[in-house]
């Protein structure tokens, strides 16, 4: 193992309404073993005291970037590239926590694999009141941005803002997190773009934690989820740089398309007729199958019923009461139409 170099870091912060968990992540920013760094925090507006504890702070390393008016998560994660930022850079959520060691562990990452173009570490899920709750999804030490996307599409990875360690300028080369609604999929994005460049290197370590709390997602209206997925879609089946030498475009699309209708089914049955808007499963199926002809060959077909998730989303979603009983079913397993 090489020796760590030092490396100068800026960890980035955006903030609205903090409470009492935006004490929690910077007390845990600032307990960091290693002090090359900075801390760059983005209010959005908050109104709940986060401004006037933030401006009692008197770390020299900490740089309070106040909006005018309040933004959107979209306009304040958009300021990001316009900030100074060290050679180094990370972003935290307001509500998550770094251990101690999460830039030691960085660094050393960084002297043991320098052609990689992301880092990251183990973490584990930390409830409303920062208790344990479990750790992340396991991850190889190298993935390429083909092995990431085929995580994301098998559910079998733990992706989210935090913990990803990369360069500044390679941040602003991509550029940036894409503004999907809410950022909502923007992050699957961001990293698969960075990845490309070169691989991801994972450290065994477990260097932070995330907050499983009222997210995003969740409070988000479905209609403006299924739109930030669908531009998504758009991106993965556009983008011919995610297939494999030698791959079947058509089974690629067919994977994409595929793992797109199960998370919009099962999203829609557990969101309230007003909020979808009046869309249906059963209309949405439909709608699928047509988009899906842009990204076909000629005799090539997707046909979304014939996916068991969407089959059995399609009965549930039928009457009334079987969408109550998969409500109620629902908080015993959280999905229940998976096998």
């Amino acid at each position: 193992m090489n020796q760590a170099a030092t490396y100068p870091f800026s960890i980035i912060l955006p903030v609205r309404n903090g409470g009492e968990y935006i004490k929690e992540c910077v007390n845990s920013i600032l307990a960091q073993t290693r002090s090359d760094f900075n801390l760059h925090i983005l209010d959005s507006g908050s109104t709940d005291g986060t401004m006037e504890w933030l401006q009692g702070l008197t770390d020299p390393r900490i740089s309070i970037h106040q909006a005018e008016k309040p933004l959107t998560i979209t306009e304040n994660w958009d300021r990001i590239k316009s900030i100074p930022r060290n050679e180094w850079m990370t972003i935290i959520g307001h509500d998550d926590l770094l251990y101690p060691d999460y830039l030691e562990t960085m660094s050393a990452l960084i002297a043991e694999e320098p052609e990689a173009s992301l880092y990251q570490s183990h973490f584990n899920f930390i409830d409303a009141r920062g208790k344990f709750m479990r750790p992340c999804k396991p991850m190889s030490a190298r993935q390429t941005a083909k092995n990431l996307l085929d995580a994301i599409l098998g559910n079998a990875i733990n992706i989210y803002g935090t913990g990803y360690m990369l360069r500044s300028r390679v941040y602003d080369e991509v550029g940036g997190i894409p503004l999907y609604p809410n950022l909502l999929s923007a992050d699957y994005v961001l990293w698969l773009k960075v990845a490309a460049l070169a691989y991801i290197s994972t450290s065994p370590k477990t260097c932070f934690a995330y907050r499983i709390n009222q997210s995003t997602t969740a409070t988000t209206k479905t209609d403006v989820y299924i739109r930030s997925l669908k531009m998504f879609i758009d991106y993965l089946l556009r983008d011919k740089d995610h297939l494999s030498p030698g791959e079947d475009r058509n089974v690629y699309a067919t994977r994409i398309l595929t793992f797109y209708c199960q998370r919009v089914s099962r999203r829609l049955l557990t969101a309230g007729l007003k909020d979808r808007d009046g869309l249906t499963v059963k209309r949405f199926a439909a709608e699928t199958k047509e988009y899906a002809r842009s990204f076909l060959d000629e005799g090539h077909f997707f046909d979304p019923g014939r996916i068991r998730d969407v089959r059995l989303a399609k009965i549930v979603d039928s009457n009334l009461f079987t969408r109550k009983l998969f409500l109620l079913l629902k908080k015993i397993h959280p999905n229940p139409l998976m096998k």
